[in-house]
């Protein structure tokens, strides 16, 4: 039972950075844009915050250097991908190259294998504790105890189904991904809106990054998203661009890995075959998903001769 009850505790915890890449990603996805760059600004994200609270000591700057450099990747994938119109595939991927080949660089520049923030961080890794729910027996073990930007991943599935379905933001975003002529029709700027989108998309990501360097980890390497950035891509491909159904989906994805952590933890010297688990989840849901949707499609078909 104290198995069970530490993986469904982590797979909230891990599902958290998934869930805001996939938020972030969605945004962009609902304009027309394929953001493949969501695991580069995530690793940004991580990297500037760490690098902003091992020089500072301030969780409060680490938060602001993380919105300012999600804004910026934003722009950068925006105004090439956007304004430029190169392909999105190929800039998201050099946004992700340039990610890690900036991370080596800095950390080869400090002369060390990691930024670690262990000893500045005591109060942004505080886990919260959720007072009325924390005695309830089972649910208190699962519920309570996680940081902050965990808890208000969940709540932005709300919020982001608020904003693409019942603001006039969120109608302009989807108008664009629909039909982009009949946007421009309409008066509507469309690369505003997709500035727009992409950028609040890298906001989340950087989100996502701060939470797994600095609430998770404490730390920061080039390797801390562990492919987090292509999972919200999958979840948001399930999800066919729903909040709620896509933030389903990171959860699935979130507690794969979190049977991965802790059956590691049990089994030793095996261990590391267990990473996979998260991998082999997303083809096993990716291709249910796509057999379901054909099987629509052709009773559909059927039906309508």
């Amino acid at each position: 039972m104290d198995l069970i009850l530490e993986i469904l505790h982590d797979s909230l915890s891990l599902t958290g950075p998934i869930l805001l890449c996939t938020l972030g990603g969605l945004f962009a996805y609902k304009s027309g844009v394929i953001n493949i760059g969501l695991e580069g600004m995530m690793l940004f994200g991580g990297f500037i915050a760490t690098l902003t609270i091992s020089f500072t000591s301030s969780w409060v700057l680490g938060i602001i250097t993380t919105i300012i450099m999600g804004i910026l990747l934003g722009i950068l994938f925006s105004f090439f991908g956007v304004t430029k119109k190169a392909n999105f595939i190929i800039t998201g991927f050099a946004i992700n190259l340039l990610a890690v080949a900036v991370g080596k660089y800095a950390l080869a520049i400090l002369g060390t294998n990691d930024i670690n923030v262990i000893s500045n961080v005591v109060r942004e890794r505080s886990d919260v504790t959720l007072w009325l729910i924390k005695d309830i027996p089972y649910l208190g073990d699962i519920l309570s105890g996680h940081s902050l930007l965990t808890y208000l991943s969940f709540i932005l599935i709300f919020v982001t189904s608020i904003i693409l379905f019942k603001t006039k933001f969120g109608t302009y975003v989807r108008v664009v991904g629909e039909n982009e002529e009949a946007a421009r029709s309409l008066g509507i700027k469309v690369d505003k809106v997709k500035y727009l989108a992409i950028i609040l998309g890298g906001i989340l990501c950087g989100f996502a990054g701060y939470n797994v360097a600095v609430n998770q980890l404490a730390s920061y390497t080039p390797d801390i998203t562990a492919g987090t950035g292509f999972i919200a891509i999958a979840a948001i491909y399930c999800g066919q661009g729903d909040p709620k159904t896509s933030g389903l989906y990171a959860l699935v994805f979130g507690l794969s890995r979190a049977l991965a952590v802790n059956l590691a933890l049990i089994i030793g010297s095996i261990a590391g075959l267990l990473d996979i688990i998260p991998y082999i989840m997303i083809v096993v849901v990716l291709s249910v998903v796509a057999i379901i949707r054909e099987r629509k499609t052709l009773y559909r078909g059927f039906i309508h001769e």
